[in-house]
């Protein structure tokens, strides 16, 4: 079993920046294939980045140029860099460790209790 605790979320004005973590303990099921997910008031859960066990990355169009992530494989922590941040990025935010990494996609078994982030305008 995996547990993550997602830290560092808070609130910050326009333009500002918040760096997330995620640390890992448990057995890793997928040997670190993870991802940050936002839940936003009134919005579907939307997949905003992914990391791979060999630090491929893949973001969501919403967050690319401005959002970053990345992994301490050593210290099983998963981080996302969010930077200039807007209105729209409030939400609460998720990580989440894939237990099936195919070629049709990946599916997230293990999740985090969220942090919340708020952005003011």
């Amino acid at each position: 079993q995996v547990q993550l605790v997602e830290s560092g979320g808070g609130s910050v004005p326009q333009g500002g920046s918040l760096r997330l973590s995620c640390v890992a303990s448990g057995n890793s099921y997928s040997m670190y294939n993870m991802g940050w997910f936002r839940q936003s008031p009134g919005k579907e859960r939307e997949e905003i980045a992914t990391i791979t066990n060999d630090d491929y990355v893949k973001y969501g169009d919403s967050v690319k140029g401005r959002f970053t992530i990345s992994q301490d494989k050593a210290k099983r922590t998963t981080f996302l860099q969010m930077d200039n941040l807007e209105a729209e990025d409030t939400g609460m935010y998720y990580c989440a460790e894939a237990v099936v990494v195919d070629s049709r996609g990946w599916i997230f078994g293990f999740w985090g209790q969220g942090t919340q982030v708020t952005v003011s305008a």
